[in-house]
């Protein structure tokens, strides 16, 4: 992760072009995703008033996913043996939000939601498409252990 750092306040989050490993090999230098490295300071810097925040009105309705994803990256960057990705599929049409390459090699997506939906399109056709043995959806519902998939609170995603 350090490599990505600019100036200690932006990460780079690479595309890889296919969900194998190394993930790293895989990187598309030209696409990439920038993570604030604090999701309160990201929160600060919106200019939103804790109002709108604390409400959930409709300003808020579209930065909260963009939070919640930014919550999820500052908590597995605090793995620094992760290797952080995402993945776009069937020419962009789909997107994985992180996947991530463990210390044992194994990959696993992540998808996250900021409310309590479970459904994810693009999720379920990448597990239905790559088989992973693990695959991890968070979101604000309640935890949830299937076959292959497990939903995390968002709180627990540490």
């Amino acid at each position: 992760m350090g490599e990505n750092g600019i100036a200690g306040l932006l990460h780079k989050v690479y595309n890889v072009s296919k969900p194998a490993l190394p993930l790293v090999a895989y990187q598309e230098l030209s696409a990439f995703k920038l993570y604030h490295n604090d999701v309160g300071l990201l929160s600060a810097m919106s200019r939103l008033s804790s109002k709108t925040t604390v409400d959930g009105d409709a300003a808020f309705t579209e930065f909260k996913g963009a939070l919640a994803e930014q919550f999820v990256f500052q908590q597995l960057t605090q793995n620094e043996k992760l290797s952080i990705h995402y993945f776009t599929f069937d020419n962009s049409k789909h997107e994985v939000d992180f996947l991530v390459q463990t210390e044992d090699d194994e990959i696993i997506p992540i998808e996250v939601k900021s409310g309590e939906n479970l459904k994810a399109k693009s999720f379920k056709i990448f597990c239905e498409k790559y088989k992973p043995t693990k695959a991890i959806h968070t979101s604000l519902s309640d935890y949830k252990e299937e076959e292959r998939m497990t939903n995390l609170p968002l709180y627990a995603i540490n």
